[in-house]
């Protein structure tokens, strides 16, 4: 077929009738249709990478990559030059760096793109605390002029919502790793010691995949503790929470810590009655002390029960919801029930399964032990982001891929400061905080200078009709500069990248006074407190 194609083509050239000559045309490419659909019918192969057979015809194996390669070099050193384990924000970030200095990048995920925070974290989290916010905002709107019947919330319209974000979000990932050439294994990854990473598609089929250098950046999973192994029913994760389909009656939040936080604010607003129950003195534990006190009396007022300094035992799930002793110091045991109970006490590495030990790699307490630099105990091997402890946030685990890369690249990158990533908590009022609180700086030998500045002062705040909060700035008393910043208020997240900034920069107070901020914005009150800082 393939030579008679060829045949009309070399007649055509010579053909004086233009008539003829289209006749001929139409021909030339009915039977190219006819040669494509042979070949479809025919499942003709490419050779792939490791010289075995990849089809044309139908979905590729889990565990082919994305682009279609070519039969190697006879004898390559090694088939990539990095190889990631995981797409989390470090994963991808590591994977799409690498590739912009010009290494061959492959990166194995066993789940979607993008990782549990594109998936399950981060991204759907905010757009259902998006949703809960909107049904607030509307559930009193005549003093803005805004005047509504009737007010429901529809929780399963907002986890459908919630899931096309991630989607998109997961899908603009595959689309930068493609465009960045970076080669895609879907199976579960294996280190084999050495450079060898072994992948298993759901399929069963293995894979071997060689590396010059290893980064492992699988993330993390929620933490169990006895007593409260979830069931997916009654005793839930926060993943479970993310896919309700009806807002629960009532619902016990085990942990005060961001994720608690999160979610007892969201279904709070969407309508159960929401129990906190953190184990230490108080809410957010490594937040500013005023911070804390603040967020808890707006949960208070917001009708959540914050139980502060205590914890469940007993814990028994049964066909009509969760019940539970209630333990707290000085006060009598209390017996609680709830329609579900979700267990958000943090998180440990995910490590089970990539034959760490048997590659070399040491770990402890859950996670891979690194240096500054990221690099594990064995050679070839970094790891990044929650896998290997430290702050367990997505933008430090970003960072982390910068400075893995690098390394590896023979740079010479800058170790994390880790006081310097921002921390985020996106309930309504929102906390964000960078540095050094007070009683650290002073429990390592500040002197200190402090400012505060409330938003009910800002005429931006007023304007929104959102009042709560304050911005609290500590310096340096010595030098002047910033080595903290602390905020809890509407959107006070949006804030903290400049006070990141000052952080790093060793920005003093008079600085942030002389810097023009723009009127009406909230972060005038950033100034406002470093004015309050100087002046008292």
């Amino acid at each position: 077929m393939v030579l008679e194609i060829l045949t009309y083509f070399s007649t055509l050239r010579f053909l004086r009738s233009s008539r003829l000559a289209l006749d001929l045309l139409i021909t030339f490419f009915q039977r190219c249709v006819e040669v494509f659909q042979f070949i479809y019918s025919q499942r003709i192969v490419l050779y792939n990478r490791d010289r075995s057979f990849l089809p044309i015809q139908g979905a590729m194996s889990v565990t082919q990559p994305v682009t279609v390669m070519q039969p190697p070099p006879a004898t390559p050193s090694a088939q990539y030059d990095v190889a990631v384990i995981g797409s989390g924000p470090g994963g991808y970030e590591a994977a799409l760096h690498a590739a912009r200095h010009g290494m061959k990048v492959c990166l194995v995920e066993k789940g979607p793109l993008g990782g549990v925070c594109v998936n399950w974290g981060c991204i759907p989290t905010k757009a259902l605390l998006r949703s809960a916010e909107v049904y607030d905002l509307l559930k009193d709107p005549s003093n803005f002029g805004v005047n509504v019947a009737e007010v429901s919330f529809d929780l399963a319209q907002a986890v459908k919502r919630s899931r096309n974000v991630a989607l998109k979000s997961s899908k603009a990932v595959e689309f930068m790793l493609k465009k960045a050439k970076v080669e895609v294994w879907q199976g579960s990854a294996v280190l084999t010691g050495g450079t060898g990473v072994t992948v298993t598609a759901q399929d069963g089929s293995v894979r071997l995949l060689e590396a010059e250098s290893i980064i492992v950046a699988t993330g993390s999973r929620p933490r169990v503790i006895p007593g409260h192994e979830p069931d997916g029913k009654r005793i839930i994760t926060s993943r479970e929470a993310l896919m309700l389909k009806e807002v629960p009656a009532s619902m016990i939040v085990v942990g005060g810590g961001a994720i608690g936080v999160e979610m007892a604010w969201f279904y709070a607003k969407a309508g159960a009655q929401v129990t906190i129950v953190e184990l230490m003195p108080r809410l957010l534990p490594a937040e500013e002390a005023e911070i804390s006190e603040a967020l808890k009396r707006s949960f208070e007022k917001g009708g959540i029960t914050v139980q502060c300094g205590a914890r469940l035992e007993e814990v028994v799930p049964g066909e009509a919801g969760v019940t539970a002793t209630l333990l707290a110091e000085g006060r009598e045991p209390q017996r609680v029930e709830a329609t579900c109970l979700l267990v958000a006490v943090g998180v440990t590495g995910a490590i089970d399964g990539l034959g760490l030990e048997a590659a070399g790699v040491q770990t402890e307490r859950g996670f891979i032990l690194t240096d500054t630099l990221c690099r594990a105990s064995a050679e070839h091997i970094w790891a990044i982001g929650d896998v290997r402890g430290g702050m367990l946030l997505a933008h430090k685990a970003s960072a982390d891929a910068a400075i893995a890369v690098e390394d590896i690249a023979g740079k010479s990158p800058e170790p994390l400061c880790e006081p310097n990533i921002p921390r985020c908590v996106y309930a309504q009022p929102s906390v964000a905080s960078v540095g050094l609180t007070e009683e650290v700086a002073k429990g390592i030998g500040y002197e200190v200078m402090v400012g505060r500045s409330m938003f009910a002062a800002s005429g931006k705040a007023n304007a929104f009709g959102q009042l709560e909060g304050f911005v609290k700035l500590v310096f340096d008393a010595a030098t002047g500069r910033m080595i903290g910043g602390h905020l809890i208020g509407h959107d006070a997240v949006e804030l903290i990248g400049e006070i990141g900034l000052a952080c790093r920069l060793g920005v003093t107070a008079e600085g942030l006074v002389s810097t023009v901020h723009a009127h009406p914005t909230l972060s005038e009150t950033v100034r406002e407190a470093a004015f309050n800082a100087l002046n008292g």
